[in-house]
């Protein structure tokens, strides 16, 4: 087990701040913001999570690689996504869902670049739409890289994140919301 920066460590506390706003905007749905947290470079990926025997050496479909992903996303792609939010064509988002990402279990892990941290959390997404349907709910665990940007911004960017669902079906009718 790798060792992960102490609670006070400055490093730690801004991602976890990062985290909370992070979750803040895609609960009030300001994805223009949301996007404005991000490299350009940023890849988002969520690979299928499968079952398999103990000893198989993975449960995920061979995510970083040509693998089955849910999402397998970057800036161009994530920015499309959210544009489409604002057409009639939303018809997944139209009522709005009710959001609320709850992120907890935060650790912090300094890079071999002073410029990165790398964060793990864990994440669970309540999520309810209309009056009739039922509410759903959505457990990972994530892991960020994110990137300092200094002057002019001086804040930090998420450059990578990768999601990895508890569960191998997921019971949400869709997954049109950001994780």
């Amino acid at each position: 087990m790798r060792n992960s920066l102490p609670f006070n460590d400055i490093r730690h506390l801004h991602a976890h701040r990062f985290l909370v706003d992070e979750a803040y905007l895609l609960d009030a749905q300001q994805y223009e913001e949301w996007l404005d947290t991000m490299t350009d470079d940023i890849r988002y990926v969520m690979p299928v999570r499968v079952t398999t025997a103990r000893g198989a050496g993975f449960d995920t479909s061979p995510g970083m690689g040509p693998g089955m992903a849910h999402f397998d996303e970057d800036k161009y792609s994530l920015t499309q996504r959210v544009a489409r939010f604002a057409t009639e064509h939303a018809w997944t988002e139209d009522p709005p869902s009710r959001l609320r990402h709850f992120i907890t279990n935060v650790r912090t892990f300094a890079g071999a670049d002073p410029e990165h941290v790398i964060v793990e959390s864990a994440e669970l997404l309540f999520r309810s739409r209309g009056d009739v349907n039922e509410s759903a709910l959505l457990s990972c665990g994530r892991e960020d890289l994110l990137r300092w940007y200094g002057d002019p911004e001086n804040t930090w960017k998420l450059a990578r994140r990768t999601i990895i669902a508890d569960e191998s079906v997921l019971r949400m009718q869709n997954l049109a919301v950001f994780l």
